[in-house]
């Protein structure tokens, strides 16, 4: 290997005393003269002779802080060692300086490209071999400071971001139990309707005319707007939210009104930020148009076809057909079979048609939403449905 062993006293400084470094070379002398040279300077030393050692070396915990590679091996050579290494999760990582008595610009080239960080050509000198491991040792140091304190980021982003989705989600829960105070008979109905929009969505979303609005991150943020869509009802008197029996037409016009109260108190909660709340917009949406109609006949805007917000004709359908199925103080559930046929008598009526299309298409997942949240529902299977 053209090295005498050296009585060099020059120690890693502290940021690299006691790594582990990996010698591979095929020559039992050049083993022990680079080992004892790095031992003397304060390393811990593994030694494989060959590439198969080397990996399997490469592998055992801890696993190297660097390792120090001969090029010309028989049998698996250091390219293809290095072409391993870097291929293997656990090792790829690591750094890897060449030993090689090559001097081809083109051999060091291809070397750089595998991944190798350095070269020390043979014979090596042992100021030179000392110089250039503390170097790479040092910048591995610094990668994996910076590595943790990204990874330490990280985990405290993910904290974070995990808190206020659940800050968003028990605040959207305690606003909609305004509503569920008032009327008791809405809790269900509020994990219904949840329910029916994001299985629209879902099937929406196949579509090429829906694709692009209807991605993965609207449908979850429509999801939590949706439980917010009767808020305005907390405005409500009980002499007519509670009525047992049909509404005059002054205490419909009132009972209209929470489509407006709803909206318009989502609207003070936005003015409340300093900047706007992807899901609050929806939400906004949902609770003044769901009851609008397609051919233009709801309220309270009298709007038609698409320039109701896609978000308020999901929750249009869902809405009604909840309202068929469930029992009220002023009526019976209907059974399953009936409310579908009012829904499929509404196509393109009161509710888009693609939105209609995709309920009837799968009509079954919404009976079994309706019968998995709520006593009031499940009776209609013994209805007639």
């Amino acid at each position: 290997m053209g090295v005498a062993k050296t009585n060099n006293s020059d120690e890693p400084e502290a940021a690299t005393a006691g790594a582990t470094l990996l010698i591979v070379d095929d020559v039992p002398e050049n083993l022990l003269v680079l080992g004892d040279l790095l031992k003397d300077s304060g390393y811990r030393v593994r030694a494989a002779n060959s590439g198969a050692m080397a990996l399997h070396y490469a592998r055992q915990e801890p696993v190297p802080d660097l390792i120090l590679l001969d090029v010309m091996m028989p049998g698996m050579d250091g390219y293809e060692v290095l072409a391993r290494l870097r291929a293997d999760k656990a090792t790829r990582h690591v750094p890897v300086i060449f030993l090689t008595a090559l001097t081809e610009a083109r051999d060091e080239e291809y070397g750089f490209e595998l991944g190798a960080v350095d070269y020390i050509t043979k014979p090596i000198k042992p100021i030179v071999v000392l110089a250039r491991v503390r170097s790479q040792l040092d910048a591995k140091k610094a990668r994996d400071w910076l590595q943790d304190r990204n990874d330490i980021l990280e985990a405290e982003v993910a904290r974070r971001l995990a808190e206020n989705d659940a800050i968003q989600m028990v605040s959207i829960r305690a606003l909609a139990h305004l509503a569920e105070i008032r009327d008791p008979e809405t809790g269900d109905h509020i994990l219904r309707t949840q329910g029916y929009v994001r299985l629209l969505a879902r099937g929406l979303q196949q579509r090429p005319r829906f694709a692009e609005i209807l991605t993965d991150r609207y449908i979850e943020l429509l999801s939590r707007s949706a439980p917010l869509h009767d808020i305005g009802k907390v405005g409500i008197p009980d002499y007519i939210l509670h009525k047992p029996g049909p509404l005059v037409s002054e205490e419909w016009e009132i009972m209209k009104t929470h489509s407006r109260l709803g909206a318009e108190a989502i609207e003070l909660a936005e003015w409340d930020i300093d900047r706007p709340v992807e899901f609050l917009s929806l939400a906004k949406e949902i609770a003044r148009w769901h009851h609008e109609r397609w051919d233009g006949g709801g309220y309270p805007d009298g709007l038609a076809g698409d320039r109701i917000p896609l978000s308020a004709r999901l929750m249009a359908l869902a809405d009604v057909f909840d309202a068929l199925i469930s029992k009220r103080v002023y009526k019976p559930p209907m059974p399953f079979a009936a409310a579908r046929e009012i829904i499929a008598a509404g196509h393109g009526k009161h509710f888009d048609p693609d939105v209609t299309d995709v309920f009837l298409s799968d009509f079954e997942s919404f009976v079994a939403i309706a019968r998995r949240h709520g006593e009031d529902v499940v009776a209609t299977s013994a209805a007639g449905d």
